[in-house]
C-alpha cells in the first residue's frame, strides 16, 4: 500500500488560501481518481478539489471553516500498489505562515524591516467570536505594524467578512498614502461600516436575512467600481431582424449536427469581441495613472447563479472562436455557472465584460464596470416593434424585431467620441449580418 497526499492546488492568481466548506467523502470511503473529496470557497468563486488516484480515503487534516494555504496537505488517500509513503505534516513540521508568503506579501515586509528595527513590536493580532483572521493575515499585520483595532476596522469580502490576503494588501496601499486610519481609499471600502452609525430600525413583522457570501463579495465590488471610475453611458438601437429570422432558419439544424442550442449570446459575443479588436483602447485596463493594454480579448459574461447573484466567467481569446466554438463556449460557461461548476481560473482575467440585462425583461440597463476593466455592454430585451424602413421607392412602416445596447465605460479613460464609436460599430455589425451565413 501507499499513501497520496491531497494538497490545495493553485487556485489561481492572486488566490492564496481558502475556507473548506464542506467534506464530500467519509475516513474509509472509496475515491475514484478525478472524484470531488470537498468543497471550498475562495475570494473569486466556489469550487470542488478532486482525487487525483484511485484509493480510500484514511485521513482528514482540517475541519469545515478551516483556512487552507496552496500546496498544504488536506487530506490522506491510501492507493493500491507499493510506493514510498510521503511524510505527513505534524504540528512541528507544519511551516509557517511566514514561509507560505506571496512574492508580493514578502515584497512588502522587506520595505518595513528598517522600520521594525526603530520601533517596539505591535501586540499579535487576534481572531474573536466575531472575526476570524488567518495566519497569513495576522502574519501581515504584524509585520506591517497594525494594531489590533486597525485590523478590526479593515473590510473584509471573504466569507462571513473574514479579511482576505487582498484585502489586507488593498489597505496597506492606501494607509501608505494617509497617516490616519479612516483614508478616502478605505472609507470608498467600506459602506456598511459607515452605515453602522445610523442603524436601521426592526419592528417584530420584518425579517433579518443574512448576505450570502458571494452577495457581501458582489456588493463590495460593485461599490468600490462606483468609487473608482468615472461611469457615463452611451444607448444606441439597434435592428436585429436579419439576426432573428437567421436563427430561427439554423436553430434546429446546428442543435441537431452541433448538440447545442444556439441563443442570440454568441452572436452577440461575436460582434462585440469584433468591435474590440477595432477599438482596442477599450480592451485596456488601468492602474493608478498608467493604462495597461491587454493582448487578448478575454470576454466576461455576466451569468445568473441559482440564489439570484450574478457572476461573471470569462471566454479568454474570444475574437479567435468562430461562431460554433463561441456557442459552445457560451453554453459550456452558462450551465457549469448555474451548477456552481466553475473553476477561479474560468472568472479572471477578463478583459471587457457583456451583461443580458433583457434576460429580464429589461429593454436598456446602466450597468457598473468590472473592475479593473474600462467597459461593460448591456444587452437590452429583443422587442417587435414598428418602424420607419426606408426604401429605394420612399419610406414606409414595418414591424422590425429592435433592442437597445447600453454602453457604460470609464470616463477617465475612455472619452464620449470612443465610447460612442465602439457600440455604435457594434450595431453595425449586427445590422450587417449576411442573412445566408452557413455554419
Amino acid at each position: 500500500m501507499a499513501k497520496f497526499e491531497l494538497t490545495l492546488p493553485k487556485m489561481g492568481e492572486s488566490v492564496a488560501e481558502a475556507i473548506l466548506t464542506s467534506w464530500l467523502k467519509e475516513v474509509g470511503d472509496k475515491i475514484e481518481a478525478d472524484e470531488a473529496v470537498l468543497e471550498i470557497a475562495t475570494d473569486k468563486v466556489d469550487s470542488e478539489i478532486p482525487s487525483e488516484v484511485d484509493g480510500v480515503l484514511i485521513e482528514k487534516l482540517f475541519d469545515v471553516d478551516d483556512v487552507i494555504q496552496v500546496g498544504q496537505v488536506i487530506a490522506v488517500i491510501e492507493t493500491e500498489g507499493e510506493g514510498a509513503v510521503k511524510a505527513l505534516p505534524t504540528q512541528a513540521s507544519t511551516p509557517e505562515p511566514a514561509t507560505q508568503e506571496t512574492p508580493e506579501v514578502a515584497q512588502v515586509a522587506q520595505t518595513v524591516t528598517t522600520a521594525k528595527e526603530q520601533v517596539s513590536t505591535p501586540e499579535i493580532a487576534s481572531s474573536s467570536e466575531e472575526r476570524f483572521y488567518s495566519p497569513l493575515v495576522k502574519n501581515i499585520a504584524q509585520t506591517e505594524g497594525i494594531a489590533q483595532t486597525e485590523l478590526d476596522a479593515v473590510v473584509g469580502t471573504g466569507k462571513e467578512g473574514r479579511v482576505t490576503k487582498t484585502d489586507i494588501l488593498a489597505y496597506l496601499k492606501s494607509r501608505s498614502s494617509a497617516k490616519t486610519v479612516a483614508t478616502p481609499a478605505v472609507q470608498a471600502k467600506a459602506p456598511a461600516k459607515a452605515a453602522t452609525a445610523a442603524p436601521v430600525s426592526v419592528n417584530g413583522e420584518d425579517e433579518i436575512i443574512e448576505m450570502t457570501r458571494m452577495g457581501k463579495l458582489v456588493a463590495h465590488h460593485m461599490v468600490a467600481s462606483l468609487q473608482t471610475s468615472a461611469h457615463v453611458q452611451s444607448f444606441i438601437e439597434v435592428d436585429v431582424t436579419k439576426i432573428w429570422n437567421w436563427r430561427i432558419k439554423v436553430k434546429a439544424e446546428f442543435e441537431k449536427r452541433e448538440g447545442e442550442k444556439i441563443t442570440f449570446t454568441p452572436i452577440f459575443m461575436e460582434a462585440v469581441a469584433k468591435a474590440l479588436r477595432d477599438f482596442p483602447m477599450l480592451n485596456i485596463a488601468v492602474d493608478g495613472d498608467k493604462i495597461i493594454k491587454r493582448k487578448n480579448i478575454n470576454l466576461g459574461m455576466a451569468a445568473a447563479l441559482a440564489d439570484g447573484n450574478l457572476i461573471v466567467p470569462v471566454i479568454k481569446n474570444a475574437d479567435q472562436l468562430n461562431l460554433v466554438g463561441m456557442t459552445k463556449a457560451v453554453n459550456d460557461m452558462a450551465k457549469r455557472a448555474r451548477t456552481n461548476a466553475l473553476k477561479p481560473d474560468d472568472i479572471q482575467g477578463g478583459t471587457y465584460t457583456v451583461t443580458n440585462v433583457g434576460t429580464f425583461g429589461s429593454i436598456m440597463g446602466t450597468p457598473i464596470i468590472n473592475q479593473p476593466q474600462v467597459g461593460i455592454l448591456a444587452l437590452g430585451a429583443i422587442r417587435k416593434v414598428p418602424a420607419v424602413i426606408e426604401t429605394s421607392e420612399g419610406d414606409f412602416i414595418g414591424i422590425r424585431y429592435k433592442m437597445f445596447l447600453s454602453h457604460s465605460y470609464d470616463h477617465r479613460v475612455v472619452n464620449g467620441a470612443l465610447g460612442g464609436q465602439f457600440v455604435k460599430q457594434v450595431a453595425d455589425y449586427l445590422e450587417a449580418w449576411d442573412s445566408n451565413r452557413e455554419i
